[in-house]
């Protein structure tokens, strides 16, 4: 009885590894894509995108040390970055889409933060595909949050 125990603790653990190898997949995904539009592409960043690699690059890091061994307490430290890189690309999604007025655009020099530099298909834009990523990411941490409280 006792290996069946162990067995469900192990696959467990397993999954809960699992989740946070996800984050680092995506954090490494979008560190990735956002230095592929910038030096290959040669898309200058505008502020707002500054903001959001503040907040995604860390997390990189972060998810990867997470992992070896695995931190239980990395939702801790983790998730305040994501929300916080999450509410700058909600907020240029906003500014690219015209809910918000270019008055309220941080951008004052260099470029505009309103200027649509890239849209693949007709619809997704970089700050689209940065919500994207903190999105699944805070999704995966609470995930694994409620998972090891339990």
């Amino acid at each position: 009885m006792s290996d069946v125990t162990d067995k469900n603790q192990e696959a467990y653990g397993n999954t809960e590894w699992l989740l946070i190898f996800g984050c680092w997949i995506l954090a490494t995904v979008a560190v990735l894509g956002s230095l592929f539009f910038s030096e290959v592409m040669g898309l200058q960043p505008c502020v707002l995108c500054w903001y959001q690699r503040i907040f995604i690059y860390p997390l990189a890091v972060i998810f990867l040390v997470a992992l070896f061994p695995l931190d239980k307490r990395v939702v801790r430290y983790a998730l305040p970055l994501a929300v916080i890189g999450l509410g700058f690309a909600v907020y240029h999604y906003l500014l690219y889409s015209g809910y918000i007025p270019e008055d309220l655009q941080p951008c004052s020099q260099g470029v505009s933060c309103a200027e649509i530099n890239l849209e693949l298909f007709g619809l997704i834009t970089i700050p689209m595909l940065s919500i994207w990523a903190y999105s699944a990411i805070i999704a995966l941490l609470l995930i694994f949050r409620q998972r090891t409280q339990s």
